[in-house]
C-alpha cells in the first residue's frame, strides 16, 4: 500500500472515530461454503438438498444471477477475493499444493482485512485460509485480528471413529500440524464436527462483540472432501441410497444451518439490519466426488466453464438494499470495493469494483469484460459471449489417477500449448449450458474477444510464483485438452 494511501486511511481512522459515523457503519459477514455447486441451492433451483436458511437469506436480500469467481480452484480463488485483484497480478496463479507450507501470498498485497482494520473495523476470521502457513503468510500478519481456523485447504472433519459419524474413502487418523485447527498461532485439539465448531466460533463473537464494527470472514471447509457427516445432519437424508450423495446432502445440510445460526445471532445482538451478509462458494463444485451439481450448468471444479467458476452469491443489508434477482455478472473481486466503500475507506485496486450505486440506482453493468487465466487456459467473458481457449493434449483418461489429476513434470506444465488451443465460443444469453460451440460461425467475434484477452494478459507478470503442477484432462467437442489448475 502507497503511503499516500496509508496516510489517506490514517486520516480516515481519525475522522470516523471523532464523528457520530462511527455507530452507523454496517458489520461486514461473509460465510463461505468450500466447492458448494450453485445446483445445490434451493435459492438457485436446486431440489435435492433443503438450504432453507440460505434461500430465505436470497427471498430478503439480493441473489445474483451471474457471480463468478475468479478461479476454479480454492486458493488462487481465495486470492483474488481477498485482494479486490486477478490473482495472477501477485502471481497467485494456480493451487499451491503442499507448497503452501513453505509459500504464500506475496506479502505485499493488501487483504481486505487490512483496509477495513484500517478504518477501525475489528476483523476476525474462522475457518480456512489456504494462502499460507508460515507466519509471514499467517492470517493474523494479514490484517486479521483474530484467527481461528485451518491453514491448509482442508482437515479432517471429525474423528470417524465416533458413534453416528459416516465417512467415504481413506481418511487420516487424526489431524496434524499441517492440516490441524489454530487458535491464532496454537494448533488446538478440537474433537466436535469442525463445521459446528466454526459456526460456534462466528455465534459467540457476533454476541459478544461491541458498539464497534466488525468485519467476520467465515470460511467454512465443508463441503469439501473429506466427505464426512454426523447423524444429525445425515437423519434427512436416510432416503438417499448412495452413501457419498448422503454424506454430501448432510454437509451441505450443516452449512445451511451455519448461516442460521449467523443471522439468528446477528439479530439477537440487534445488529442485523445493519450488517452486510454476504453467502457465496469458492469455485463450482467437484465433478470427481460424482454426487453434486452445478446444474444447469457444464463443467465442474477445475474447469472455466460456467460450472467451474459461477458461483451462488446472495447479500443481504438490511432496508438498504431491495430484495432482487441482480442479472449482471459480477466477481468476487469486487468484495474489496464494496466493503471498503460501505466502511469509509478510500482504498481500490484496478479490478475491483463496488456494487453499491449498481445495486440501488446504476442500470449499467459493472463490468464490460472479466477475465481469468490458468496458463494455458485462456477465458474472457462480456455481457453475452465467453471464449475459452484449452490446450489441446495427447493425454487420456488412462493418465489419470485416482484423484482424477495427472503427475506433472518435474519443473511443472508449460504455460503455453505446444499442440495448439481448442477455441470454445459460447452465446450465454441463450445458451448458458454451453452445448452449442459458436467459433466457427463468428470467427469475428473469437477475434475481438481475443484481442481484448491479449490486452489484459500483457498487463500480467509473464509467470507465477509457483508453476502449476495439479491438472486434469477431458474431452470437449471430440478433443481431449488439459486443464492445468
Amino acid at each position: 500500500m502507497s503511503c499516500f494511501l496509508r496516510i489517506s486511511l490514517i486520516l480516515v481512522t481519525f475522522l470516523i472515530c471523532f464523528s457520530s459515523i462511527a455507530d452507523e457503519r454496517p458489520n461486514i459477514v461473509v460465510i463461505l461454503a468450500d466447492d458448494l455447486g450453485i445446483g445445490d441451492v434451493g435459492a438457485y433451483g436446486g431440489e435435492a438438498i433443503h438450504t432453507p436458511h440460505i434461500d430465505q437469506l436470497a427471498k430478503e436480500g439480493i441473489l445474483f444471477e451471474q457471480a463468478y469467481a475468479s478461479h476454479p480452484v480454492c486458493s488462487p480463488s481465495r486470492a483474488g477475493m481477498i485482494t479486490g485483484r486477478y490473482q495472477q497480478r501477485h502471481g497467485w496463479e494456480y493451487n499451491p499444493a503442499m507448497r503452501v507450507l513453505e509459500s504464500g501470498m506475496q506479502t505485499d498485497q493488501t487483504t481486505i482485512a487490512e483496509v477495513l482494520s484500517d478504518v477501525g473495523y475489528h476483523t476476525a476470521m474462522i475457518g480456512k485460509w489456504h494462502l499460507g502457513h508460515q507466519p509471514q503468510y499467517h492470517p493474523l500478519s494479514r490484517g486479521f485480528a483474530e484467527f481461528f481456523g485451518v491453514l491448509s485447504g482442508g482437515s479432517l472433519f471429525i474423528d470417524p471413529s465416533q458413534v453416528g459419524v459416516e465417512s467415504i474413502g481413506k481418511l487420516p487418523r487424526q489431524r496434524n500440524a499441517t492440516n490441524g485447527v489454530y487458535d491464532g498461532f496454537d494448533l488446538v485439539k478440537v474433537d466436535k464436527y469442525l463445521t459446528d465448531v466454526f459456526t460456534n466460533k462466528a455465534e459467540h463473537l457476533i454476541l459478544n462483540s461491541d458498539d464497534k464494527p466488525f468485519f467476520l470472514y467465515l470460511s467454512h471447509t465443508t463441503p469439501h472432501t473429506p466427505l464426512q457427516a454426523t447423524e444429525e445432519y445425515l437423519a434427512p437424508y436416510g432416503h438417499i441410497k448412495n452413501p457419498a450423495a448422503r454424506i454430501y446432502a448432510a454437509m451441505v445440510a450443516s452449512l445451511d444451518r451455519s448461516v442460521g445460526v449467523v443471522v439468528k445471532a446477528l439479530h439477537e445482538a440487534g445488529k442485523l439490519d445493519n450488517t452486510l451478509v454476504v453467502f457465496s462458494s469458492d469455485n463450482g463444485c467437484a465433478g470427481y466426488i460424482r454426487v453434486c451439481s452445478n446444474a444447469p450448468f457444464a463443467g465442474y471444479k477445475r474447469y472455466h466453464n460456467e460450472g467451474g467458476i459461477r458461483v451462488p452469491l446472495v447479500m443481504r443489508w438490511g432496508d438498504k438494499l431491495k430484495p432482487q434477482s441482480y442479472k449482471s455478472m459480477v466477481s468476487q473481486l469486487d468484495f474489496m470495493a464494496t466493503f471498503a466503500q460501505i466502511a469509509g475507506s478510500p482504498y481500490r485496486t484496478e479490478d475491483s469494483v463496488s456494487l453499491i450505486d449498481y445495486l440501488i440506482e446504476r442500470d449499467d453493468p459493472p463490468h464490460e469484460y472479466l477475465y481469468w487465466r490458468s496458463a494455458p487456459t485462456q477465458v474472457i467473458r462480456n455481457n453475452r459471449w465467453k471464449l475459452i481457449r484449452y490446450a489441446k493434449t495427447h493425454l487420456n483418461e488412462s493418465n489419470l489417477d485416482e484423484a482424477r489429476r495427472v503427475t506433472p513434470p518435474a519443473d511443472g506444465w508449460p504455460t503455453s500449448a505446444p499442440l495448439g488451443y481448442l477455441t470454445l465460443l459460447y452465446d450465454l444469453e441463450i445458451d448458458p449450458g454451453e452445448n452449442v460451440n459458436l467459433a466457427t460461425e463468428h470467427p469475428q467475434i473469437v477475434q475481438r474477444l481475443s484481442a481484448q484477452f491479449e490486452h489484459w494478459n500483457k498487463s500480467l507478470p509473464d509467470r507465477a510464483l509457483l508453476p502449476g503442477v495439479r491438472s486434469t484432462v477431458t474431452k470437449i467437442d471430440g478433443e481431449w485438452v488439459q486443464l492445468i489448475f
